[in-house]
């Protein structure tokens, strides 16, 4: 499959909000029009990045909901379950391990880490918090999939150069760093402060 775009993938999986949200309310089929108008986008932006992944509706009927949802699915990887290691016991790590979406999206939180003897033995919602020094013991037993970093930025990088060695393939970070990983690591990086510049700069340009 060629390279998609971040922008595309983040639009498919808004695509995939709306058309479960559509299907709730009993529609059947949608236009790309209405899924536009829920996006904030085109028709003719829906319309091409459907498009990377073949034909989908008919013109004039729009696109069948059911069959649509299932095939977004299938191309975001949501049709098997996902197993996601916390490390960093902190606010974030502690919001991200009780947000009960990510259950619901097929992402089950299995482990969360710190190397702060204070909050070692913690219970979070339904997890303890581990001792960090257990991480790669640990890993060989769960075989994570995905590990979020949620560490001081100065840690960020010794943490997931562990991580990889874990063999995880995938990392959401949220420490202020860029990581250095292998070709065949995945990383998305959550930056709050950038995001909050962005919504500064849109207020400024007003």
């Amino acid at each position: 499959m060629r390279n998609i775009a971040d922008n595309t993938v983040r639009r498919l999986s808004l695509y995939l909000r709306f058309l479960e949200e559509f299907q709730h309310q009993g529609a059947t089929t949608v236009s790309s029009e209405a899924l536009a108008g829920r996006g904030g986008t085109t028709s003719a932006q829906v319309r091409k990045d459907l498009s990377f992944f073949g034909s989908f509706g008919k013109r004039g009927l729009g696109y069948p909901v059911p069959q649509l949802i299932k095939r977004l699915r299938e191309i975001l990887g949501l049709g098997r379950r996902y197993k996601v290691v916390v490390v960093g016991a902190g606010k974030i790590g502690s919001a991200l391990v009780q947000y009960r979406g990510f259950h619901e999206r097929g992402f089950d939180i299995v482990a969360i880490y710190d190397e702060d003897p204070a909050k070692v033995g913690k219970p979070w919602n339904g997890l303890v918090v581990q001792d960090a020094a257990l991480f790669e013991k640990e890993a060989a037993e769960l075989a994570p999939d995905i590990a979020v970093i949620v560490t001081p930025g100065e840690a960020a990088q010794g943490i997931a150069d562990r991580v990889v060695r874990c063999g995880v393939q995938a990392i959401l970070n949220f420490a202020p760093v860029q990581l250095q990983v292998p070709e065949h690591v995945t990383v998305k990086a959550v930056n709050l402060v950038l995001e909050l510049e962005a919504l500064s700069f849109a207020l400024a340009s007003r």
